[in-house]
């Protein structure tokens, strides 16, 4: 057997550890979500040598293709993805778009206050013009600190 092998079959755990630690960097370098899962992948297979189940490398790296692709799949076909509309995910201003609201003070010449989402905002009307007091809103966008709504 070749020194490299050697190394490998003696420290296997450590090298799907370290695959699954470069993959997971990359993943959080890149934010891509498809290095995500072969760097878990790696971590099972790690688990499994860890465990001494003797397997060989070609099935190691079975195992490892075939959790890759099956947790990939699973993945991108299940878990809720974020909407297209929102850039930021950590603003969550952002997801106050499209919910409704009641007006606390009357806008007038398309300028009052809004409350929406706990708060109260600074808002302008769409389509500017006036609107009574109490009337409901919805929100369609955001600029700076104020909302733009229009009557529901």
């Amino acid at each position: 057997m070749s020194d490299l092998a050697q190394l490998y079959a003696a420290h296997a755990f450590w090298f799907w550890l370290g695959l699954g630690a470069v993959l997971l960097g990359l993943e959080a370098a890149s934010g891509s979500g498809w290095l995500l899962w072969p760097a878990a992948s790696a971590g099972v297979v790690a688990v499994i040598t860890l465990l001494g189940l003797h397997i060989g490398a070609l099935g190691e790296v079975a195992i490892f293709a075939v959790l890759t692709l099956v947790s990939t799949f699973l993945a991108r076909r299940y878990l809720v993805h974020a909407p297209k509309g929102h850039p930021d995910i950590n603003d969550p201003n952002l997801r106050l778009v499209g919910k409704k609201g009641q007006a606390t003070k009357a806008f007038i010449h398309g300028h009052g206050r809004a409350f929406v989402g706990n708060a109260e905002w600074l808002a302008d009307l769409e389509s500017g013009g006036d609107l009574a007091v109490g009337s409901q809103v919805v929100v369609t966008a955001i600029e700076g600190s104020r909302l733009v709504v229009k009557p529901a």
